[in-house]
């Protein structure tokens, strides 16, 4: 919320609104007359932020869109530019506890889906049981940076064989037992490779810098964007918008002047992320891969 500046009477887009919290808070601290803007895939999301937000009505509108899908959602709210926007791409505590949603290794009766959006054809199940096994080693090993992720993509096709992979248990299992017992400590063993089927169920990472890129252009001037990420990719799609945005000039090095015309388009105002400290990481361990970025338009 500090980072967003946030003012009284400022028009605002929180991209994943999850259970509101955030936009809670910039309805609050912009009361009586700021305004907010809202997306998510979750249908059940939606409405328990409707509720949350319930003493705000009138002042916030959730669409069912991915926060991807921005400026068509200003469009339709009749907005052209924001004095800030939220994005947050973490998997809601939620869903997470939701054993229906199929995104825990934890919860091993749980069926294979870990969409965000329910009405999204592809599913987990879809993942594991129907793609080859080179595709599902370059998935574990691009999104959960698995370093095992050849024995588990083996692995999975051998047991597929037999019979398809239809709960969290059985990929589970199978990470475990493809993982040799001296690299099965600290952190759980099994969340890379889950980690690394919902991203590639929901299309996380897909168009991701182009996005950020864009999202900002519908800045006014002095506004403020704000970024969460959970993953060493997410965060280096916007460390790599940001520092395109905050360049004067884009030319080739060898050139003696700049010829591109590009301007600095807003300055970095987190060089490293913030990240969650000690007292944080003990009230909510869910915070340990959670990075913060945030840049002020200045064009």
């Amino acid at each position: 919320m500090e980072g967003l500046s946030l003012k009284v009477g400022g028009v605002y887009f929180d991209g994943t609104i999850g259970g509101g919290g955030h936009s809670y808070e910039i309805l609050r601290r912009t009361s009586p007359t700021g305004r907010l803007i809202a997306t998510d895939l979750d249908d059940e999301a939606i409405r328990a932020a409707g509720e949350r937000l319930a003493p705000f009505a009138g002042r916030f509108s959730i669409y069912k869109a991915n926060y991807k899908d921005f400026a068509r959602v200003f469009d339709e709210a009749g907005v052209d530019k924001v004095d800030g926007a939220l994005l947050d791409f973490g998997v809601s505590s939620h869903q997470i506890d939701d054993a229906e949603r199929g995104f825990s290794y934890r919860q091993s009766q749980a069926p294979l889906d870990m969409r965000m959006n329910r009405e999204a054809p592809l599913t987990a199940a879809e993942v594991l049981n129907t793609y080859p096994e080179e595709r599902l080693e370059r998935i574990l090993k691009t999104y959960g940076e698995e370093p095992f992720a050849r024995t588990i993509a083996k692995n999975v096709v051998r047991a597929r064989e037999k019979k398809p992979l239809e709960t969290c248990g059985e990929f589970a299992e199978i990470i475990r037992g493809s993982i040799p017992a001296k690299f099965r400590f600290g952190a759980p063993c099994e969340r890379r490779s889950f980690q690394a089927v919902r991203i590639e169920v929901n299309g996380e990472l897909d168009g991701l810098y182009e996005m950020v890129v864009s999202l900002v252009g519908r800045l006014k001037k002095g506004g403020r964007i704000a970024i969460l990420t959970f993953h060493s990719l997410e965060d280096r799609a916007v460390k790599e918008a940001f520092r395109y945005l905050e360049s004067p000039c884009v030319c080739p090095k060898n050139l003696p002047v700049c010829v591109c015309g590009k301007k600095r388009e807003i300055e970095v105002l987190t060089h490293k992320p913030i990240t969650a400290g000690e007292r944080e990481l003990r009230e909510n361990p869910r915070s340990k891969s959670a990075k913060l970025r945030i840049a002020e338009k200045i064009l």
